[in-house]
């Protein structure tokens, strides 16, 4: 048997706006994070046929 909860509590527009702020900065680090993590596994080699250095990983991953 199942049972659902039916009583919520309803937030109020000013919270939800800072939810949705905490969120959307979340999924930006979180992108950031996995291009930083992917363009550090690279080899120099591929990071040059792109276009990039070693260096150039950490501004790149941060451009938003």
């Amino acid at each position: 048997m199942s049972a659902f909860d039916t009583n919520r509590v309803m937030m109020q527009p000013r919270q939800m706006g800072l939810i949705s702020r905490f969120v959307a900065t979340v999924a930006v680090w979180n992108d950031a994070r996995t291009t930083r993590n992917e363009l550090a596994k690279l080899s120099d080699r591929e990071l040059d046929d792109i276009g990039l250095t070693r260096g150039d990983i950490d501004r790149v991953s941060a451009r938003r």
